[in-house]
């Protein structure tokens, strides 16, 4: 399988983005933040430098760097863009949602994601890496997560990632969020394993 977005003529813009391979397994990690400075958006860039590193196949989608439209439940779903990036999900085994915590829930750009894509999820097991401005949300990706199960039938990792920004030092997870994060990254990736089996 080529890249969607090569073969839909949008190659240069989406060029650092694109999977290295398709193969066995393939895990998606979708960061939603549309924040320049976002934490979790350093946190999908984390998960991805980890999966290399370990060879495995991996695929960030920074919704920073494609403009996905406004699901309309019509139109949307021919759009370019659209049609590229649902080759991406449709390829993948698993998928890991990076985003940010606004009142009390996911951002909008995650949920018209899910509304754009949730279809092609069907199945496929789910996992959240979440930043919040405080620790008392840290239940706020649970309606987001039973979403993904009732109605596109994912699997849910139990596990998650949670951080606020006093769990960072400089650029760096504290060494107990860190611990938690290699808990969720290698879970995430046995759990998927054990599907796919």
């Amino acid at each position: 399988m080529g890249c969607p977005y090569e073969d839909a003529g949008l190659l240069p813009r989406f060029l650092e983005y694109i999977p290295i391979c398709f193969g066995p397994m393939n895990i998606l990690i979708v960061s939603s933040s549309l924040n320049p400075e976002s934490r979790s958006r350093e946190l999908a860039k984390m998960l991805e430098a980890k999966y290399r590193g370990e060879e495995l196949e991996v695929t960030l989608i920074d919704l920073q760097a494609i403009q996905l439209p406004f699901c309309d439940g019509g139109a949307a779903y021919g759009d370019p863009v659209v049609q590229a990036t649902k080759q991406l999900v449709e390829a993948a085994d698993a998928v890991a949602f990076a985003g940010p915590i606004y009142v009390y829930g996911t951002n909008a750009a995650q949920k018209n994601f899910v509304e754009l894509f949730g279809r092609t999820m069907e199945g496929k097991l789910a996992g959240f890496l979440c930043a919040a401005g405080g620790a008392m949300s840290y239940m706020a990706i649970m309606p987001f997560a039973n979403a993904l199960m009732l109605d596109f039938r994912m699997m849910i990792l139990p596990r998650f990632v949670y951080v606020t920004g006093s769990d960072w030092d400089g650029d760096a997870l504290k060494p107990e969020v860190a611990k938690r994060f290699v808990q969720f990254s290698d879970d995430f990736v046995a759990t998927a394993k054990k599907l796919l089996a």
